[in-house]
């Protein structure tokens, strides 16, 4: 009884059903959308020589283009597959539409993607049909066995009904009602995989043919690092500016002020330990000024990164409260930005280790031999880190992929947390 609720929960559960009703949903909205498009081509290709083919065909192509958003909707709400959608043709104007419409390739990859669907979508349907329809029809056989005949007409004129048969063999009486009632349960039961494996090809031509293309990946991503890479530069100038203004120069204007009333006290021959505080305190003022500059310049561009990324991370992990061991194996040097990015990176993932890790030590490991440079920072902590949940790691995901370099991090619940930055 067990294994019967099993079978039906994984044969009739949620996913299944839902990947059962794209399956009957997908052909026939497929072979729709195969004759509109297939028809629309062609009339507009007849009428081409005059205006009114030319806006048929854009019609056409826009039709393809509303039919894969309901498909990529479709596979999204009953599949969970995720879609990316295309940036849509746009123009300004009506003759700037119909231009987009018919010079972009967006449209057109919808077009084949609707005249393609059919051939892959019906492999979902014959799946449905073999595996739940006969399924169904097997294992309720003595129930329905009014159904499963087949009429046989004789040489003598004479016609008869004649059982399901099985090898030769008529499944006409209760000990043999058995064998289409196992067939029947093994289709049910393997009737979710059938169907998932019958629909890959079909969600792998919309994932093709309805995503953005390649060169439209490249575009957006090069697209989003510029944004981030001028985000971030515009957020360092300000920083900059705050810390000179509130810093080094409030500092700087109160030396000022300060040498002034040495000046006066010298000039006033006044006390020689009056002389000497206003001293210390100007030369207290000087030091912290330069202190400041030094925090400020580091910020910039560490100037320990000038001996290479190995004595730079060296120091970090010296400057750390965690016990850091540092390993690197750089046989070629990175260029400048790449070490910066290197560094400031490891710089942000450990300072999130001791914050929010609860770790006492931590491994960064650096490895670049003429190809990718990989850092990877690793601790025992409690785990938990997502990026995108304000952990710092988005930062540091926009900062790498300005170089179109990638972040991964891998921090289940328990730890331990393990971020990996691959820079080309």
């Amino acid at each position: 009884m067990n294994r019967l609720r099993s079978l039906a929960a994984a044969t009739f559960g949620r996913r299944a059903l839902a990947a059962l009703l794209f399956a009957v949903i997908a052909f026939p909205l497929a072979l729709v959308g195969f004759v509109l498009v297939l028809v629309g081509l062609a009339v507009g290709g007849v009428l081409s020589v005059t205006t009114l083919g030319l806006w048929l065909i854009a019609g056409t192509v826009r039709g393809a283009l509303a039919l894969g958003a309901l498909q990529r909707a479709l596979a999204r709400g009953l599949l969970g597959v995720e879609i990316e959608a295309p940036t849509p043709p746009t123009g300004a104007g009506v003759l700037g539409w119909r231009r987009a419409v018919l010079g972009e390739r967006t449209g057109w990859r919808a077009v084949g993607c609707a005249l393609a669907t059919p051939f892959t979508a019906v492999l979902g349907l014959l799946a449905v049909v073999a595996g739940y329809v006969y399924g169904v029809l097997l294992t309720l056989h003595p129930l329905l066995k009014h159904l499963n005949h087949r009429t046989v007409h004789h040489a003598d004129g004479s016609v008869s009904q004649v059982s399901l048969e099985f090898f030769g063999y008529q499944v006409d009486s209760w000990p043999r009602w058995l064998i289409p009632v196992a067939v029947g349960l093994l289709l049910l039961a393997v009737a979710p995989v059938l169907v998932r494996h019958a629909l890959t090809p079909h969600r792998l031509l919309l994932a093709a043919l309805l995503g953005p293309s390649a060169a439209d990946r490249r575009i957006r991503a090069l697209e989003e690092t510029r944004a981030h890479a001028v985000e971030d530069a515009a957020a360092t100038l300000r920083r900059i500016e705050r810390d000179l203004h509130d810093g080094t120069q409030a500092r700087l204007v109160g030396l000022a002020m300060h040498l002034t009333v040495i000046g006066e006290l010298v000039t006033a021959d006044a006390d020689r330990d009056r002389v000497l505080a206003a001293v210390d305190t100007a030369r207290s003022n000087a030091t912290q000024a330069i202190a400041d500059l030094r925090h400020l310049v580091k910020g910039i561009h560490p100037p320990v990164l000038d001996e290479g990324l190995p004595a730079a991370l060296a120091t970090l992990a010296a400057d750390s409260p965690l016990s850091v061991h540092v390993t690197t194996d750089i046989r070629v040097r990175p260029t400048p930005a790449v070490e910066s990015i290197a560094y400031f990176c490891a710089a942000e993932l450990l300072a999130n280790a001791t914050k929010h890790s609860g770790a006492d030590s931590a491994t960064v490991t650096v490895t670049a031999d003429g190809g990718p440079l990989r850092l990877r920072v690793a601790d025992a902590g409690r785990g938990g880190a997502v990026i995108g949940a304000g952990s710092g790691l988005t930062g540091l995901l926009a900062r790498v992929r300005t170089v179109d370099g990638t972040l991964v991090c891998d921090s289940p619940e328990g730890g331990p947390t393990v971020v990996t930055v691959e820079l080309p």
